[in-house]
């Protein structure tokens, strides 16, 4: 006996879905495979690391840049006499060097003292200042060179150093023959400098000198020339006295010049500016100025010679 079909006696609504698709869940249209979502965990992971990871990956691009510029970039040139002496040049030409004289002042220009001689005036009650003179620091404890015809005659010394200080100073030696007189100031700046001195057995005509002084009271004034001549002689018209083995240059100095520092390229100090030549009555420079050599100098303060 045959079974006869059965037939469900509820109908589906329309457009509802089938059970497997109901117990599934909504999903993605057919055919498309479903992509699941990552999990809680990995988010908190990038989320925490991720600043460190962007500073790697900062980084690593940096490198790649660095790696790729060096791979693009020229090779270097070698270095040429020629690229050497260009660039020297250019130096020189924007940013010129301080001249020999100007090197040389700087050096011994902390060490120049303007010299004062004292006397009594037409007011016997009153200080008149009769000469003016240079001098320069020997010794760091206020020991100072300069010439006779500068203190000669005076009542009272005084001596006013490169900072402005002013001082007394008393007559510690002299040497007439070589119109030579040391001081010794009583009052000192803290940090005084003495110059240095080096001997005249290298100096030839031509070198360079810089003479340092007081010209008519105005300085500290610097001019510059070469050496004349050696082993010169020279009438004193002040002391009335022939001087002996000068050294002759060409530096413009004049009255108030005397006592003050002939010095070299290095700025050490050769001769002591002792006078100026000139065939007329006039008390001025006409180009032959006399320096005592720095040995006879020392020898007048009892230093050993060099």
């Amino acid at each position: 006996m045959s079974r006869m079909t059965l037939y469900s006696s509820s109908r589906r609504a329309a457009g509802s879905a089938p059970a497997w698709v109901r117990e599934r869940g909504a999903g993605p249209a057919l055919g498309t495979p479903a992509t699941p979502a990552p999990s809680r965990p990995a988010n908190d992971w990038l989320l925490h690391h991720r600043t460190p990871l962007l500073a790697a990956l900062g980084g690593l691009a940096l490198i790649g840049a660095l790696i790729l510029h060096a791979r693009l970039a020229p090779a270097p040139q070698p270095l040429t006499q020629e690229a050497i002496d260009a660039a020297v040049l250019r130096t020189l030409q924007t940013a010129p060097l301080p001249s020999a004289a100007t090197k040389a002042h700087e050096v011994i220009r902390r060490s120049v003292v303007r010299v004062r001689g004292y006397g009594k005036g037409k007011d016997a009650d009153q200080e008149s200042e009769q000469n003016v003179g240079t001098g320069v620091v020997i010794l760091e404890t206020g020991r100072i060179l300069t010439n006779l015809h500068v203190v000669a005659g005076a009542e009272r010394i005084g001596v006013v150093f490169a900072d402005g200080t002013e001082s007394e100073a008393g007559v510690t030696g002299l040497r007439p023959e070589h119109d030579l007189a040391v001081l010794q100031a009583k009052t000192l700046p803290d940090d005084l400098q003495a110059a240095t001195m080096t001997t005249t057995g290298g100096l030839a005509p031509g070198d360079l000198v810089v003479a340092v002084g007081f010209p008519f009271g105005i300085g500290p004034s610097v001019s510059a020339g070469v050496v004349s001549g050696l082993r010169r002689e020279y009438l004193s018209p002040q002391g009335r006295r022939i001087l002996t083995n000068l050294i002759q240059f060409d530096a413009a100095v004049n009255p108030g010049n005397s006592g003050g520092p002939l010095v070299n390229a290095k700025g050490e100090v050769v001769g002591i500016v002792t006078g100026v030549l000139n065939p007329t009555e006039g008390r001025f420079f006409v180009g032959i100025g006399f320096a005592v050599p720095i040995e006879n100098a020392a020898a007048a303060v009892g230093m050993p010679p060099f």
